[in-house]
């Protein structure tokens, strides 16, 4: 077996003083720290995978993601009697026989027993989520020292199983948190817990065991450079008290928030009589002050604040919940990018250093006590709730406790909180209406608008918007997100959930689990790639919130601005406009091109006013083919850009063709009529007047249409003239509608095709449609990429229109099922604001222009086979390309886009008249 050597490399110490005799904790890892660093320990298992012979494992892991075990998703239904021994030598430096020596476990799931040199270190710990540590100082020698640990899935506390293992998430087993030694002096601080106002003073409870009447503890602020602040608390110590608080201010402290996350080291030390330093211990802090204020809101510092979060579990595809620093903050700096302000921890806490990033960076923290539906019995649970508020205490970024999920929570635990917090942070029950708060999950628009009526309770869902494949996450968001605005007592809500629970499967040749539709909620995907909504929370949860919908000629520059945020005035923000032109539909080139930029100076806007921001365009610049404004944060993040088309899509030049022939030239075959024009030639079906298809210098484009999307016609003649010098093709239909379509040759341009068509013949008939426009066919087997003028490079729902940039974008065929697969974005779907589109193909690429505003292109039908929940299925027309006036929301898992709000409504025709619009091809 392979031994641990104590070495100056391997003593890891928490920190170092400038007194040469100065004693900190030592930390010496017996395991790597994080999925990245890991120490192999010898392995068995019982049952499953690799089962019935010693081997190695890579510790710290979750079992299943090395090759043992079995694999579980909500509860252990397969080996749940599954059961892994781990040994491991490690050497002891005589030197620590005078010392106290602890053996710490991060977490470990679920029942573990620890033996050291065979001797049990301490009662068998049950609960998967937490720290626990023994005192093995009795226990080790000098030398060699053998460590076992045997480690159970099935917990032998029946409740603990319901809890923890009967859950909506995968269920692993293992050692899969850091285990390490903790080398004290004799005369030690366990730990210690803070109370820090954001008006600098603070209370410190120093829980020392073993101090005497001879000691003094002290308490000292730094800055995170080692500067001090104030002067040095100090109290006389008494022996046998199970804590000794301390008192006192520190002056010019500038309180936590997380727009602006200040942080400092807090030193706290045991004395001797003549000064000298026997323990210390550093602590980082953040000041601030959390109110929860009945009928009122959520108050931090002070500053009303509303909550923009999202749940998130621990996991990652090669690990599953053994992380890594990098990981978290990788997710944070997600989660800020989207303009989140908050996160929910689901359904257990989370990795320390998760909390660390959540401090320095600055994110509300939902620190969570575990119970999905089913709760701890009471004896456990104290043990639990100790474990987990005496690690987590501290965290400035804390300001609630959560007792369970969903009925998950054991009242009896309620006041078991602030025994070990002397912040008596509110506990609250998500889902419940309790302690003055209503955190419903999953309501629908009407119990947000009733709940702004009639409620009393401060409201803010734990867990809205589900994101279960593509459905739900930003899809409804932006009416709910202004009814909770509207709300007297709002406080925001938590999205569920951060990204899909995607695990790769090392028995299935390593391919991604999402446990069928139970897990691919997401608004990231396992690797955290972005979906769609990432970009529309992004716009919606701004800070900075800028709404204007176009840029119209007669435009002065100025921009009507909100600032949302509670503590930051925009004077500290930065803003920079571009003007910008678009390559062509034939030019290789997408993006844009900068014509002219500019930084604006300084903006003074406070937090909750609403002003007007000024842009010196040039007089020019009505010449260019877009304005961008982006706004940046105090901290160099880009809060978002917001694109505006200057130029309407009549204004966009369209190609001249070259006109070979004097004049249009028509033939006839039994089924077709033939217009020969420009070389080209154009097949229409005597029997329902459509395109039929293109035949050009390189071969036949199969492009068959128009029809109204949704909306049957009965053709009745197939009209074909000249007018002038154009040559027109006007099939004629009758039918349950209007519908009229007109296909012009006219020397020297691109054909033009001019169509009409009403949704219904009489506006009492109106009940709203899914869809409103025209659609062709085109083979999906022949499509291999688009290359587009408009919103993008994302789809859009009529219920998730924002966060998508005007521009010219490009993608490649895909037929990415979101939540199933990962390669975004999506090809097929809608696509807003369109100007052109080239249809790239095995054929011959045609690019099609719009004369009119706000078209969406539909590019085929996302393939909605694996979706179980109907609500997920959003209406497509029959047609493979569509150019379409109006299209369909998406719903979430639990709610039909009708209960979503005013945007995931059906479309309505508000008085009776024709739609009428004009399309370009070019065929060459």
């Amino acid at each position: 077996m392979k031994r641990a050597f104590i070495s100056a490399f391997s003593l890891l110490l928490a920190f170092t003083f400038t007194q040469s005799h100065a004693q900190a904790t030592q930390k010496v890892y017996l395991s790597g720290t994080d999925k990245d660093h890991t120490v192999n320990w010898d392995f068995f298992i019982n049952t499953g995978q690799k089962s019935g012979a010693w081997s190695k494992i890579a510790v710290p892991s979750n079992w299943e993601l090395q090759g043992f075990g079995t694999y579980n998703y909500f509860q252990d239904t397969q080996n749940p009697e599954e059961q892994g021994i781990y040994k491991y030598h490690f050497n002891s430096p005589a030197a620590w026989l005078n010392k106290k020596t602890f053996i710490v476990f991060e977490g470990a799931m679920t029942d573990t027993k620890v033996m050291i040199n065979g001797q049990l270190a301490g009662p068998i710990h049950q609960g998967g989520y937490y720290r626990f540590k023994y005192d093995i100082s009795n226990l080790i020698k000098a030398g060699d020292n053998l460590l076992e640990v045997t480690v159970s899935k099935k917990s032998a506390n029946a409740s603990i199983n319901l809890a923890e293992r009967r859950a909506d998430f995968w269920q692993f087993g293992g050692i899969f948190r850091p285990v390490y030694l903790e080398v004290v002096p004799q005369n030690y601080i366990d730990h210690i817990t803070s109370d820090a106002k954001a008006d600098g003073s603070i209370k410190v409870d120093v829980y020392a065991p073993n101090v005497t009447a001879d000691n003094v503890i002290t308490a000292q602020l730094l800055t995170l450079a080692g500067q001090k602040i104030g002067k040095e608390l100090s109290i006389a110590a008494v022996a046998g008290q199970p804590a000794i608080s301390l008192r006192g201010s520190f002056e010019g402290v500038i309180p936590w928030n997380p727009e602006f996350p200040k942080l400092y080291n807090l030193i706290v030390s045991i004395k001797d009589r003549d000064g000298r330093i026997i323990h210390t211990i550093m602590q980082r802090i953040g000041f601030r002050t959390m109110e929860l204020r009945l009928h009122d809101g959520i108050y931090v510092n002070g500053k009303k604040v509303i909550l923009k979060g999202v749940n998130r579990h621990s996991e990652w595809p090669e690990s599953g919940r053994t992380l890594s620093k990098d990981i978290s903050i990788t997710d944070v700096n997600l989660m800020k990018d989207m303009n989140m302000n908050a996160v929910r921890m689901s359904h257990y806490p989370p990795d320390q250093h998760f909390l660390d990033v959540c401090d320095s960076l600055g994110l509300f923290v939902l620190d969570e006590l575990t119970g999905w539906q089913n709760k701890y019995d009471t004896i456990i649970g104290k043990k639990l709730v100790k474990e987990m508020v005496v690690r987590d205490v501290n965290h400035p970024s804390i300001i609630f406790w959560d007792n369970g999920n969903e009925g998950g929570w054991n009242t009896a635990l309620d006041d078991q909180f602030k025994l070990y917090d002397p912040q008596n942070r509110v506990v609250l029950h998500p889902w419940e209406k309790f302690n003055g708060t209503d955190t419903r999950h999953y309501p629908d628009y009407n119990y947000v608008v009733n709940s702004a009526l009639y409620g009393n309770d401060v409201f803010f869902p734990t867990e809205f918007m589900h994101g279960n494949y593509d459905g739900g996450a930003a899809a409804g968001l932006e009416d709910f997100w202004n009814a909770i605005l509207k709300h007297p007592y709002g406080a925001g809500g938590f999205i569920w959930v951060f990204a899909d629970g995607g695990i790769r499967r090392v028995d299935k040749d390593s391919t991604m689990d999402t446990a069928n539709d139970s897990a691919p909620d997401g608004i990231l995907g396992p690797h955290r790639e972005k979906e769609g909504s990432y970009y529309t929370i992004k716009e919606l949860w701004s800070p900075v919130v800028i709404d204007r919908k176009i840029i119209t000629p007669q435009f002065d520059g100025r921009i009507a601005v909100e600032n949302r945020y509670s503590y930051t005035n925009l004077n500290q923000c930065r803003f920079k406009w571009q003007l910008v032109n678009f390559p062509a539909a034939g030019d290789t080139a997408t993006g844009a091109i900068t014509g002219a930029q500019y930084d604006l100076p300084d903006f003074n806007l406070a937090p909750g006013e609403k002003g007007l921001l000024q842009l010196k365009l040039p007089e020019n610049w009505a010449n260019y083919d877009a304005l961008y404004l982006t706004a940046t944060d105090p901290h160099g993040r880009e809060l978002f850009t917001w694109t505006w088309p200057i130029k309407l899509p009549d204004q966009i030049k369209k190609p001249d063709i070259h006109w070979t022939a004097s004049k249009t030239s028509t033939e006839e075959s039994a089924s077709s009529l033939i217009v020969n024009a420009s070389g080209i030639k154009y097949f229409f079906n005597k029997t329902n007047g459509q395109l039929q298809k293109v035949i050009n210098s390189k071969g036949e484009i199969s492009l068959t249409g128009p029809v109204e999307a949704g909306i049957s016609h009965n053709l009745v003649q197939l009209k074909s003239y000249a007018e002038g010098a154009n040559f027109i093709v006007e099939p004629v239909y009758e039918g349950s509608t209007y519908f009229n379509v007109k296909w012009i040759f006219a020397p020297g341009k691109a054909v033009e095709l001019q169509y009409q068509y009403t949704l219904e013949k009489h506006w009492s008939q109106q009940t709203g449609v899914d869809f409103a426009g025209i659609t062709f066919n085109y083979p999906e087997e022949k499509i291999t990429g688009m290359k587009w003028l408009g919103r993008g490079p994302y789809r859009v729902w009529k219920n998730r229109m924002k966060g998508q940039q005007f521009g010219v974008w490009h993608k490649n065929y895909n037929n990415t099922i979101t939540g199933a697969s990962w390669n975004y974005p999506e090809f097929k779907g809608y696509h807003a604001d369109l100007y052109w589109a080239v249809i790239e193909n095995k054929e011959s690429p045609f690019t099609v222009y719009t004369d009119d505003q706000s078209i969406f292109l539909q590019m085929l039908k996302p393939d909605h086979s694996k979706y179980e929940h109907e609500s997920l299925k959003a209406a497509f027309p029959e047609g493979d390309i569509g150019f379409l006036n109006s299209i369909a929301p998406i719903g979430t898992r639990f709610q039909n886009p009708a209960l979503l709000g005013p945007q995931s409504q059906k479309n309505i025709q508000l008085n009776y008249s024709i739609v009428k619009g004009t399309l370009w091809f070019d065929f060459r």
